[in-house]
């Protein structure tokens, strides 16, 4: 049996944004209508789905955006859409516009949402963006080679003023549940500790390593802490600052730094392998997938299960901050 013939496809942002969202908008766009399709663009999020917040969008409108972080399309949370009477005002929306499928662009809220959809009957392709690499089924997500820079330039700055006032500083990046940020930026940064999510962390164990690297004459102590850690940054921060350990105590929050900034060129062309994959899906019928990388190449992962199962940090990285830390 052939394929549904598409003439009109949509593409949105959700979720939180991720530096490479507008190179995969970029390729999505060019894609379709090099194949002939009309692309729509919409505003918001499922929020502008909701509400039909809908505009043509051309090879021209998506000039100039490859190096730009963020995404021009805007991306929103959705209560409402969360429930049926929202999602059925999505669908009715999409089908008043004559739109035939869907590219969703975003972490794991975004293809749940998503997954809705094409229960529902709609054609959909998920694209993996989160700079936690959180999202089962894929090697890598948009957003996470960018993030990473940006927090291992930010430590690099750290270890500059904590080796000039002899200091430790408890640099907290994001992930939420998922340590992967913490672990990666602790080995290529030359962290002395990462604490993470998916390990019981032990404030003696932190201030001995604390104590250790002052004894051993360094002139600085960087321990990189996973937002979704225990205890959180902070919490060590006033706990350790009471010790006398031979540093002083600092505690650094990058926060929303990590998600700013220009895609790095591997982000860059992720994005847009992802971006042409999930056109190439419509149009061939495979719907109702996700694009993932797997090793080299970009395979399509079924949205249920990508969705179903939680994305675990491979503990080999964690052992090897433990062991490059000495």
């Amino acid at each position: 049996m052939s394929p549904k013939k598409l003439n009109t496809i949509a593409v949105m942002t959700s979720g939180g944004d991720a530096p490479g969202m507008n190179p995969c908008i970029r390729s999505v766009v060019r894609t379709g209508v090099a194949n002939g399709l009309q692309v729509y663009g919409v505003e918001g999020g499922y929020e502008g789905l909701m509400h039909g917040h809908f505009h043509p969008i051309g090879a021209r409108d998506v000039g100039g955006i490859l190096q730009r972080g963020g995404t021009i399309l805007q991306t929103a949370r959705s209560d409402e859409f969360r429930t049926s009477s929202g999602q059925r005002r999505a669908i009715r929306e999409m089908n008043s516009a004559g739109i035939d499928a869907l590219v969703v662009i975003g972490g794991d809220g975004s293809l749940n949402g998503a997954m809705v959809l094409s229960q529902q009957g709609i054609p959909v392709v998920g694209i993996p963006a989160s700079i936690d690499n959180d999202i089962f089924g894929t090697d890598m997500c948009i957003g996470v080679d960018t993030a990473l820079n940006t927090i291992v330039d930010s430590i690099d700055k750290i270890r500059d003023t904590a080796s000039s006032h002899s200091r430790a500083f408890l640099v907290e990046t994001m992930g939420r549940a998922s340590g992967y940020l913490a672990v990666l930026a602790g080995i290529i940064s030359g962290a002395e500790m990462v604490l993470i999510p998916e390990v019981q962390n032990d404030v003696r164990e932190v201030g001995l390593a604390i104590e250790e690297a002052y004894r051993r004459g360094k002139t600085h102590c960087i321990i990189v802490v996973a937002e979704g850690a225990t205890p959180t940054a902070a919490e060590l921060g006033k706990t350790i600052d009471e010790l006398d350990l031979g540093f002083t105590t600092r505690v650094t929050i990058l926060g929303h730094i990590q998600r700013g900034g220009k895609p790095s060129a591997y982000d860059r062309l992720l994005a847009s392998r992802f971006g042409r994959k999930a056109v190439d899906f419509l149009l061939n019928g495979q719907y109702n997938v996700m694009t993932a990388l797997d090793g080299r190449e970009i395979v399509g992962v079924p949205l249920e299960e990508v969705v179903s199962k939680p994305k675990s940090l491979p503990m080999e990285y964690y052992d090897m901050a433990r062991v490059l830390a000495q």
